[in-house]
């Protein structure tokens, strides 16, 4: 995890440094900060809610600048996850408490999102290109243990 985040009581996430608490979070429009913009941005992350909010161009722009992007693969993932736990009720049956649902969810989400961080440290890449990375891993690993057409 970046130096000025830290993991506090229930996996919470805060800013190590009480000056640097300012987050973004583009949420409507694709590619709304650019290479004209980026290095306006002020905050120290971003979560990226809206697809494709960030450009390539403005991505280098906030790496150099040392924000914390959340990419938008990882930060809409609740959604279709929540899908998918709707979906496996639907199919069983059997639908779940909402605790049940938030509990699964949130383990889920802490995880891919240490998952992303972990992988981009140690690949020395950015959050998004981890995710995809890690993405094209996981996919990988799952045809050759099951078959292409398992």
């Amino acid at each position: 995890m970046p130096a000025f985040v830290k993991q506090g009581v229930d996996g919470a996430v805060a800013a190590a440094d009480p000056s640097a608490t300012a987050a973004a979070h583009p949420a409507a429009t694709e590619s709304v900060i650019t290479s004209a913009n980026a290095d306006h941005v002020k905050a120290k992350i971003l979560v990226e809610g809206a697809n494709g909010p960030t450009t390539a161009a403005a991505d280098d722009i906030l790496a150099d600048k040392h924000v914390f992007v959340m990419p938008d693969i990882l930060a809409n993932a609740g959604g279709v996850t929540a899908s998918y736990f709707e979906w496996v009720q639907d199919r069983q049956g059997y639908f779940w408490k909402e605790s049940v649902v938030n509990s699964q969810l949130e383990d889920i989400m802490v995880s891919s999102f240490e998952d992303v961080v972990r992988y981009a440290e140690t690949h020395h890449v950015n959050n998004r290109i981890a995710a995809y990375m890690l993405a094209i891993d996981r996919v990988a690993y799952t045809i050759r243990q099951r078959g292409i057409y398992a």
